[in-house]
């Protein structure tokens, strides 16, 4: 009897797997987003349940669940997986009586390329172009599946594409002002501080310009300090200074056992 091999969607070796695996990626990378999505034009779509205002942490950690799984899973499971946002999604749209634009689904999926490249070079080292093609190509893959319209067909192009989103989808509105007010009512003033300090790390210019941000965050100097943590496996400490302890589970889960 031959046994077949486990046929993934992302492959074991990816360098998406290793931004992925990790908990302090993976909080940066929805730090930037978290900014960015209170600026989207599109972003009343998410308050349409009242779950993203509600529970903003909670939000994130279903939104990591569901990126996880199409990371990390064989590929007919990934395939459900995202089979499953459309459905979601389409069970919105049908409680609106209107469809969610093309480019705001083609902003979140840029959104996780982005924010997974700069994350982890934040965090850890600069991707080479054919880890950064990697990235591109996985999320394309999703988008792909997901029947997301006009998407780039290659890193370069989606640069360009990424760069008139920025420029043509953000706006500063009362959604922002209204999430932002959420975020530091569900983190407390400190974890609200250490996140829009993380947030001026991550994010392109166009968002920190729109969200008055300085073009210097206090965090830049402590990245010495965290990376040393890691090596002593202390940065669990640091961690459960950004986010509340009720989630202590859910940030421990975040990193990657094979």
């Amino acid at each position: 009897m031959v046994l077949r091999a486990k046929e993934y969607f992302v492959a074991e070796q990816s360098i998406v797997r290793q931004i992925w695996g990790k908990s302090d990626t993976i909080l940066f990378i929805f730090a930037g987003a978290s900014a960015e999505f209170a600026l989207n034009k599109a972003v009343d779509w998410l308050y349409l349940t009242g779950r993203l205002p509600a529970d903003p942490l909670g939000r994130l950690f279903s939104t990591v669940s569901y990126a996880r799984t199409i990371v990390f899973s064989e590929k007919a499971v990934a395939l459900r997986a995202i089979d499953s946002m459309n459905v979601i999604h389409g069970s919105v749209e049908a409680k609106r009586g209107a469809h969610i634009p093309d480019w705001a689904y083609r902003d979140v999926l840029f959104m996780l390329i982005d924010y997974s490249i700069r994350a982890f070079e934040t965090l850890e080292r600069k991707l080479n172009p054919d880890e950064k093609e990697e990235v591109f190509q996985v999320f394309s893959r999703m988008g792909t599946r997901m029947g997301m319209k006009c998407l780039p067909d290659t890193l370069e192009a989606w640069k360009e594409m990424r760069e008139y989103h920025l420029n043509q989808d953000l706006q500063h509105s009362n959604y922002t002002v209204d999430l932002f007010s959420q975020y530091r009512k569900h983190l407390g003033s400190l974890r609200f501080r250490i996140l829009l300090e993380a947030q001026t790390l991550v994010v392109p210019d166009k968002v920190r310009t729109l969200l008055h941000f300085r073009n210097y965050s206090i965090l830049r100097p402590l990245l010495s300090l965290y990376k040393v943590s890691k090596f002593m496996r202390a940065d669990w400490v640091l961690k459960e200074l950004l986010l509340p302890s009720k989630y202590k589970n859910e940030i421990e889960v975040l990193d990657y056992q094979s």
